[in-house]
């Protein structure tokens, strides 16, 4: 199990930056005002020859419990008893202020190994600040500057102390090789041996922290009736019928017209990021408004960035008729959504869990269908029939001649078409044979990619008999 180490202090002394320092990536949203972290956020920090998860968190404030910012201390303090190691931060252009010497003591009071880092200590500025640093009985502070790198020798020597020297983390490939498959022989793309990459999005106050607490069974996430508390994609490992799940929790994403301040245009910005970087994407709609105009622009952008989707409907508790509204959704979903039909839809509720083992269920299956590969004889067998009881129209006249059909990849399945002029075949045609392939093989909540080429003879074709 990696050895963790979290990031303490008050707001604004550069926490995240120092994270995203140590990580590498600038995975932390960064801002100049204060409060911009509010989840915990871990990632897998390397500095020299130390690999260890590093553990973002929400600036320690005061607050009543119920209060926000009760809440982010909350969070704070589950790292702080979670943690092997700290590594609590003060800004040293600032000096050591009255929050700094409070929360010093509630550090001191947990009983881990702590390392006083004064940030922002470039130039001449921060002198001051580190001399006053030693005030608070947290031993020598070490003097760095996370935006500029500067420093970290020194901050390695001193978690060379706490901390057991190993070997860096696996690279991880985020696609695995082609298969090499025989032309009657199907296969499957999908590594059973790597988490299935989840990222969960949906408008503002869908319930998505909600629901990814009720699937890890703790509140690791901070909810609360505010909509837009999630600012940062904070990713989670956890582990569900011996499968391994990533989950990416995601900021709402609102009508871009809407999106005028800086911050939100950076959470916005990190969630789109967690749809690459996911397999399956689970949109969550709130089932008392659902399928909002924003809601069907999300699921087309999952459509354009190729990834599975699992459409789940939230706050289910809250409906009466709840069978005749499933079916209804249902068929709204197929006629608002044709470019993904036959997505799964599910109706859940994160506040009582219901459902969740179904929503995940869909996930897994739609997964599946999304790293598909279907044999290019299976594939031929379906496509003669089809253009001899349909064939494409004429383009000026000429005849449009389809010799065959391949499927090179998946993730998500891609198909090419050989023939004479089928790059001039028109979209109605397309769209009639990627309708085909959906109900004959199956290809339901995945977007199907469709390429044409002209040339090449039929290599599954009887060979002519020479003269």
């Amino acid at each position: 199990m990696s050895v963790k180490v979290a990031v303490i202090g008050r707001p604004n002394v550069g926490k995240s930056t120092l994270f995203n320092r140590l990580v590498g990536r600038k995975l932390a949203l960064v801002d100049d005002q204060p409060g911009v972290t509010r989840d915990r956020r871990e990632g897998e920090a390397r500095l020299g020859d130390l690999s260890f998860t590093i553990v973002d968190t929400a600036g320690l404030e005061e607050g009543a419990g119920a209060t926000l910012a009760g809440r982010m201390r909350a969070q704070t303090e589950t790292a702080l008893v979670d943690c092997d190691a700290v590594l609590f931060l003060i800004d040293a252009r600032a000096g050591v202020t009255q929050s700094d010497r409070h929360f010093a003591q509630a550090v001191r009071r947990a009983g881990k190994p702590v390392i006083l880092v004064a940030n922002k200590a470039e130039g001449q500025g921060g002198r001051d600040g580190v001399i006053e640093a030693f005030t608070l009985g947290l031993g020598e502070p070490i003097p760095i500057s996370a935006e500029h790198g500067e420093g970290l020798s020194d901050l390695y020597d001193a978690l060379v102390a706490v901390l057991p020297a190993s070997a860096g983390p696996d690279a991880e490939d985020d696609e695995p090789a082609p298969l090499k498959l025989g032309e009657e022989e199907d296969g499957n793309e999908a590594d059973p041996t790597k988490p299935l990459r989840i990222a969960i999005v949906g408008r503002p106050n869908a319930g998505k922290s909600t629901l990814l607490n009720r699937i890890l069974g703790e509140e690791r996430l901070l909810t609360g009736p505010e909509p837009g508390l999630t600012r940062d994609s904070i990713s989670i490992e956890t582990t569900w019928r011996g499968r391994r799940f990533k989950l990416f929790d995601t900021a709402g994403l609102r009508r871009r017209a809407r999106v005028v301040e800086k911050l939100e245009k950076l959470a916005t910005a990190d969630a789109l990021r967690a749809v690459r970087f996911a397999e399956v994407v689970v949109v969550l709609l709130d089932a008392t408004i659902p399928f909002e105009k924003q809601d069907l622009t999300i699921a087309d952008l999952v459509e354009r960035e190729g990834r599975a989707l699992v459409i789940g409907l939230n706050k289910w508790d809250l409906i009466e008729d709840k069978s005749a509204k499933a079916q209804t959704l249902r068929a709204e979903a197929d006629r608002l959504l044709p470019q993904l039909r036959g997505a799964r839809v599910i109706p859940v509720s994160g506040l009582t869990g219901a459902h969740i083992d179904r929503l995940l269920e869909a996930v897994v299956a739609t997964h599946e269908i999304w790293n598909i590969r279907i044999s290019t004889g299976r594939l031929n067998r379906w496509l003669a029939p089809v253009i001899e009881e349909t064939p494409p129209p004429a383009v000026s006249g000429r005849r449009v001649k389809i010799r065959y059909m391949t499927q090179p990849k998946a993730r998500p399945p891609f198909f090419v078409l050989f023939g004479a002029q089928v790059e001039k075949i028109p979209e109605s045609y397309k769209r009639y044979l990627v309708n085909g392939l959906r109900e004959t093989f199956n290809l339901f909540g995945v977007p199907i990619r469709l390429s044409m080429r002209s040339g090449g003879e039929n290599p599954y074709a009887p060979k002519k008999r020479r003269g």
